[in-house]
Parts: structure tokens; C-alpha cells; sequence
């Protein structure tokens, strides 16, 4: 995988952020999710590489990243402080501005870095996701049910921990399984660096995500309630996951200054590796505007 990109680690302030970048032009940032990394976008990078410079790199608490400990307030694992990582990272490559598209988690934290750091981040892509606060707000039966691990990785340490580290490779693969609805899209490749890296230190810190997006996220997210987006926003869903739930499109109108694009992709939840042709293409389009 990425073949002809450089591997690199940063050393940030609070972290080490392991990355791969390859290809020439305008830069962008690609974001992973949960229970993957930088390898999820292992088919797109390589087209966008074609006319942009690409950087995928691990969130902190996941792949080769550093894995900070745990803190009482969940502030170690906060979107700001992940935002915080990857704005100095692109410092540290030498791109003061640059575009962002992220998945899922990644998506989180590419929704914050927008915020925080609204003059260096031209446009954002967001894969899969509604904002946080709506997602809470919007709980019931059936959305508790398909985003059940919300309410289980959030429980206090070690419980999830314990249960998880008892098989984490069943766990592992249920959830891919589960998640993805184009059977075979991931490749035993992909899969088995997302394997490689679910080890207990990275079951501790995937966990603190999801602490600090039940708490102190959401406090991050009310102190910033009236502020929105400033640079162009497109919006990549999944119709039977997300899109069954949500209204995606006006979820994020209410966060934009500039309004939305995007569109549904008839898939499951891994959009880039599941419909790789449709997203790389979504994405050069966007980018290059």
C-alpha cells in the first residue's frame, strides 16, 4: 500500500503523529476513523496524489501514532487537542494552508481543526458523520441499537477495555464486518494493519475518544454553538447508515456559512474503501475548485 509515498513521524507538541505523504500540488490532509488508520484511504491516495500533495496520517490513539494516557477530564483525547496535532503537523511539512477531508473520527477532528484553526483550512470533506451534538440529541431506540459501542466505549475505564482485550481480533472483525456493506471491499491488506495496530494500548486510547466525545467535546462543541464554517463543505454519506438516520445535508447547513454539496453513496460505512472510484473523484473535484 502507498507505494511511492515517504513514511514520516512528527513530533508535535502533545504527540508523535506517524503519516504517510506522497504527490505534488495543492496539499490536503486525509483523516481516519474508527477502528482503522492512514491505511483506510490506501485506494484514493494514490489518484490524488496524481494532482495533489497527499498526507494520511494516524489520529492520535490510533496506528503508529503516540497514544497519550488517559486524563480525568477526557482532555488528552479531545478534538482539540487532536485538531492541534495535525495543524502542527501540516506546520512541521511546511503547508500553512491546506484542505482536510476526514472519515468518521477523523471526521470529528477535521470538523474541529475547521473551527479552531478556520484561516489555515481552505475546504473540508467530511465522510459519514453529522455533528456531534446532533448525534446526541437525536438518540432513540433504533439509532442507540446500530451506534450501540457510542454507549459502550464511553463506560468508565477498564470495562470496555477488559471486554474488548479479551478477543480484540473477534471484535475487530465483527465490527468491519458489521460496518461495511460491500462485501470484500476491504482488503486483507488493509485489514491486517488495522489488526497490526488494535492492541491494548490503542484499545485504551480508542476508548478515550469516545470519552472525550460524550463530555468534554461536547462542552467544546456548546461554547461554540454559534460559530460556523467558514471554507467550502462537502458532505459523503452512507444512504443505509448514516443517511437512514439523519438528513444529512441539513445536519451541517446549520454549521456552514457557505451552505453544503455532496451527495449518498450506495454503500456501507468504509465510503473510501468501498466506492473508492466515486470518492476520489467527489474529492479531486472538490479540491480543485
Amino acid at each position: 500500500m502507498f507505494d511511492g509515498f515517504s513514511r514520516k513521524r512528527i513530533e508535535t507538541s502533545e504527540a508523535v503523529i506517524n503519516l504517510v505523504q506522497g504527490g505534488s500540488g495543492p496539499p490536503v490532509l486525509m483523516l481516519h476513523g474508527y477502528p482503522q488508520t492512514h491505511a483506510c484511504w490506501h485506494k484514493i491516495a494514490p489518484r490524488l496524489a496524481e494532482r495533489f500533495t497527499v498526507v494520511c496520517a494516524d489520529l492520535r490513539g490510533y496506528g503508529d501514532s503516540s497514544k497519550p494516557a488517559g486524563d480525568a477530564g477526557h482532555h488528552n483525547y479531545s478534538k482539540r487537542a487532536m485538531a492541534r496535532d495535525q495543524a502542527e503537523v501540516m506546520s512541521a511539512l511546511g503547508f500553512e494552508r491546506f484542505s482536510v477531508a476526514g472519515h468518521d473520527r477523523g471526521a470529528r477532528v477535521a470538523h474541529r481543526l475547521a473551527l479552531d484553526h478556520a484561516e489555515r483550512v481552505t475546504r473540508l470533506a467530511l465522510l459519514d458523520i453529522v455533528p456531534t451534538r446532533k448525534a446526541f440529541a437525536s438518540m432513540n431506540q433504533k439509532l442507540a441499537a446500530a451506534d450501540y459501542h457510542w454507549f459502550f466505549l464511553v463506560q468508565p475505564h477498564d470495562l470496555p477495555e477488559r471486554l474488548i482485550g479479551n478477543d480484540p481480533y473477534f471484535y475487530l472483525r465483527w465490527t468491519l464486518e458489521h460496518w461495511a456493506g460491500t462485501p470484500g471491499a476491504l482488503t486483507p491488506a488493509a485489514v491486517a494493519e488495522y489488526r497490526r495496530c488494535f492492541d491494548a494500548a490503542t484499545i485504551r486510547a480508542t476508548c478515550e475518544d469516545y470519552r472525550a466525545a460524550a463530555t468534554i467535546d461536547l462542552e467544546h462543541d456548546a461554547a461554540d454553538a454559534d460559530r460556523k464554517l467558514a471554507c467550502p463543505l462537502l458532505l459523503l454519506w452512507s444512504a443505509d447508515g448514516t443517511g437512514s438516520h439523519f438528513d444529512v445535508p441539513a445536519a451541517w447547513r446549520e454549521c456552514s456559512e457557505n451552505g453544503v454539496r455532496g451527495r449518498a453513496l450506495d454503500c456501507g460505512h468504509f465510503l473510501a474503501e468501498e466506492r473508492p472510484e466515486e470518492v476520489a473523484a467527489e474529492l479531486a473535484a472538490f479540491l480543485s475548485e
